[in-house]
Formats: structure tokens, C-alpha cells, sequence
């Protein structure tokens, strides 16, 4: 039976979920702020009429995210083994640091999938350079999450919340792109098909998440 102070009860879970909440609300606001100070503090872009320049631009963005977040990542993880008796992955000698970038080093993988295709859908949608700021914008904002996401995680797990501000901002992405997308091949129809697809998709995992997990021998 699990002790009081198991991370599994309930009422622990009940007080990180509160937690983990209050402080997303709290770097929210944050993350808008500075999107927007990054949107419309920064000069246009030159060069950018051509389709092909944004989505060049939107890959090079792409490669300066990849290094500042997931190749530093990985970075730690061989750097530590290296001096280490987790040299072998084998022993299971990860240090609790070690297990913590390795945790974030997957979680990057996960948005980086939600990330790239979003930035680069954007970009086609972006008309110049005016526009093409949001490019900017949002890797900025999304490399920013993933070091406080990487920071935080260090400092203890109730502490990751800010920093996956950036998953908030490639689902905005993401929808936003897929409705331009389907409103270009069907219209207002194509929108609300690609929309409410997805809105059925949470429903449905919000309410089959609402009840206390079934147990299992």
C-alpha cells in the first residue's frame, strides 16, 4: 500500500496539478510579452517576397533551435558519461542529473515534431517581411521555454511548468496553420473539418482522464 507521502495519492497529485497550473498562469503572460516585444521591436525582414527566402529562412531558424536546445542536451549526456561510470549505458549508473536531461532530451524530440512544421507552414503563410517577424518571434520564444523547461527541471519537476509554454505556443501555431490550410483547399468547410476534429480529439481525452485511473494486478 502506498504511504502517506506517495506521490501517487491523490490528494499529491491534486496539490502539483494546482501547482503545476498556477505557475503556467503565471508564464503566460510572460511568453505573450515577449512574443509580442520580439513581433513588433524587431525591423522587417529584407528579401522575404519569395516563398522559397521565407521557408529558408524558417529552416534556419529551425537549425539554430536544434543547437541551442537539443544538441546542447545532448552534449550534457555525453559529457557526463564520459567521466562517469554511466560511461556504459548498460550499468545503470545514470546520476539524477543525468536522468533529468535525458527526460529532457525526450521531451525536446517530442516538440520539436510539433515545432518544425508549424515554424515552417508559418513562414509560407507569412506574405513578407513585416509578417515574417512571427518567424522570428516564435523560435525565440519556443528556445527560450525549452531552457527554462531544462532549468526548471533541474530545480525540481513542479518547476518544467514555464518552460512548456512553448508546446502552448506550437499548438497555436499548429492550429492556426491547419485552418489556413484547410480553408485553402475547402473553404470555411475545410476550417471547421480540421478543427473540430481536433476540438473532438481533447474532448474526448479530457473526459476519459476525469475519473481516478482504473487498477490493474
Amino acid at each position: 500500500m502506498p504511504s502517506a507521502d506517495d506521490p501517487r495519492q491523490p490528494r499529491d497529485v491534486a496539490r502539483q496539478r494546482t501547482s503545476l497550473m498556477l505557475a503556467g498562469l503565471i508564464a503566460l503572460p510572460v511568453s505573450i510579452g515577449l512574443w509580442l516585444a520580439i513581433y513588433f521591436g524587431t525591423p522587417p525582414l529584407d528579401g522575404m517576397e519569395a516563398p522559397v527566402a521565407r521557408l529558408i529562412f524558417a529552416i534556419n531558424c529551425i537549425s539554430v533551435a536544434v543547437l541551442l536546445c537539443f544538441f546542447l542536451g545532448i552534449e550534457a549526456v555525453s559529457h557526463e558519461r564520459l567521466h562517469t561510470p554511466a560511461i556504459n549505458p548498460l550499468a545503470g549508473a545514470e546520476s539524477a542529473r543525468m536522468k533529468v536531461n535525458l527526460r529532457y532530451l525526450q521531451h525536446t524530440l517530442e516538440q520539436l515534431l510539433l515545432f518544425i512544421p508549424g515554424l515552417l507552414s508559418l513562414s509560407y503563410y507569412c506574405a513578407d517581411g513585416h509578417s515574417m517577424r512571427a518567424v522570428t518571434a516564435t523560435t525565440i520564444v519556443w528556445i527560450v521555454s525549452r531552457l527554462a523547461f531544462w532549468i526548471g527541471y533541474h530545480k525540481g519537476p513542479e518547476f518544467r511548468t514555464p518552460g512548456l509554454m512553448g508546446m502552448v505556443q506550437s499548438a497555436i501555431v499548429l492550429l492556426y496553420v491547419c485552418a489556413r490550410f484547410g480553408h485553402d483547399v475547402a473553404g470555411i468547410t475545410g476550417t471547421v473539418v480540421i478543427l473540430g476534429l481536433f476540438a473532438a480529439g481533447e474532448i474526448y481525452l479530457v473526459l476519459i482522464n476525469r475519473g481516478p485511473p482504473s487498477s490493474s494486478n
